[in-house]
């Protein structure tokens, strides 16, 4: 499951509302991902922009009646609806989405709604009044009810100029509610996943910390390859510049202190808890309560640190444990040493001096040690597939 939107049929419809430019953009981004994107154009949409715009991106033909007898896409409407893995509606106009919400079916992207046992996924784009407009609402609740997942609207400055809720949301997120759409079905499907990520920070004063230099991607790679396989993932972070995965619930933490309380109580009724975070060993045995000054040129500066007590055995029993080393050297035989003292059912290893193996890279080569000593040497991959392997073993553990 390296790439999940790979082989996938997307059938975007798109309305008539100005931000039906960024569905131009959702629709490349999905065709590069590997998707096989079906367009559907109101008669409206094409005011805004052409149909060869996304003939031209997907490769594949638009349709935008149902009563063109030169489009093999019009005439077998049901088809094309029946072949559907996701029914994407962005832009969702608010008079689209009344027509959603009452099964009225005039036009092809309506029609197409109906015949269709496809999710349905709305990206609803209007002016702020509009969408607080009480019948709209109703029919969003109605939509809800129904099963539709309800992507935004995101909150700025609109076309009429006001600021407020109504933007459609950009297409990176869009992505995002798609693979966790279509992942719901996943061989993760009613698990609980537990994810930690980052470095964790420890205070010096109130300026300064020491840190390490996790950057939070293989954590944040594990917790969407974890939903987009249906998990019900919390992913506890460390500050990082990355953004959030859509469809997982992401909790804030700084110390080692605060990600220990924030993993013994995620880990309540958890299926599994995958330890990507570089946790400090060690804290300041007192933080100062103003900025240490800087004293004269030859003066030194000594900290005392005292070690942080190590949370992962009070994880609760039962909670599958898979824990990471990062390690210099004696690869294999330090990540052993941890499979023992942290009674872990898997720990994932790798030298973070070897090129593309280090902190803020985007691939990661590691070695799967088991409770048994087993060694298993991966080649280097993306740190989502890296992700997807740990998955792997996880589900075959849960069996």
């Amino acid at each position: 499951m390296a790439n999940p939107l790979q082989g996938k049929t997307i059938l975007l419809g798109v309305t008539g509302s100005i931000a039906a430019y960024k569905a131009a953009d959702l629709a490349s981004k999905l065709t590069q991902a590997g998707a096989q994107v079906d367009t559907i154009l109101t008669e409206n949409a094409t005011q805004f922009v052409a149909p060869l715009t996304f003939r031209s991106l997907t490769h594949r033909p638009v349709m935008t009646s149902l009563f063109d007898l030169d489009s093999e896409e019009a005439i077998e409407h049901v088809a094309l609806a029946q072949r559907a893995d996701i029914l994407v509606v962005a832009p969702a106009t608010a008079h689209t989405l009344a027509k959603l919400a009452l099964g009225l079916a005039d036009d092809a992207l309506t029609t197409t709604a109906l015949a269709t046992a496809a999710p349905l996924l709305v990206a609803p784009a209007m002016d702020a009044h509009m969408w607080e407009h009480p019948t709209v609402q109703e029919h969003i609740a109605i939509l809800k009810a129904r099963g539709a997942h309800i992507a935004g609207p995101a909150s700025g400055r609109l076309a009429s100029g006001i600021v407020g809720h109504g933007r459609m949301l950009e297409p990176e997120a869009l992505v995002g509610h798609i693979r966790w759409v279509l992942g719901q079905s996943g061989d993760l499907k009613g698990r609980k996943i537990v994810v930690t990520a980052g470095g964790t920070q420890e205070p010096i004063d109130p300026v300064r910390v020491v840190t390490n230099h996790s950057s939070g991607k293989m954590g944040y790679a594990i917790a969407e390859a974890a939903r987009d396989r249906g998990a019900d993932v919390t992913l506890i972070t460390t500050p990082t510049s990355l953004t959030h995965p859509i469809g997982v619930t992401s909790i804030n933490v700084t110390t080692v202190a605060e990600m220990r309380t924030a993993v013994l109580d995620a880990c309540a009724g958890a299926n599994a808890l995958v330890m990507a975070a570089a946790v400090s060993d060690y804290r300041f045995a007192q933080i100062a309560s103003q900025k240490i000054k800087k004293g004269g040129s030859d003066q030194a500066l000594t900290l005392d640190l005292v070690k942080n007590p190590d949370f992962f055995l009070e994880i609760p029993t039962g909670v599958l444990r898979v824990g990471f080393a990062a390690e210099t050297e004696n690869l294999i035989a330090n990540a052993r040493a941890k499979v023992t003292a942290k009674n872990l059912s898997l720990i994932v290893a790798n030298d973070v001096t070897k090129e593309g193996s280090g902190f803020g890279t985007d691939t990661n080569q590691v070695t799967f040690i088991d409770q048994a000593g087993s060694v298993d040497e991966l080649p280097l991959l993306s740190k989502y597939d890296v992700g997807q392997r740990i998955l792997d073993r996880i589900v075959e553990m849960l069996k």
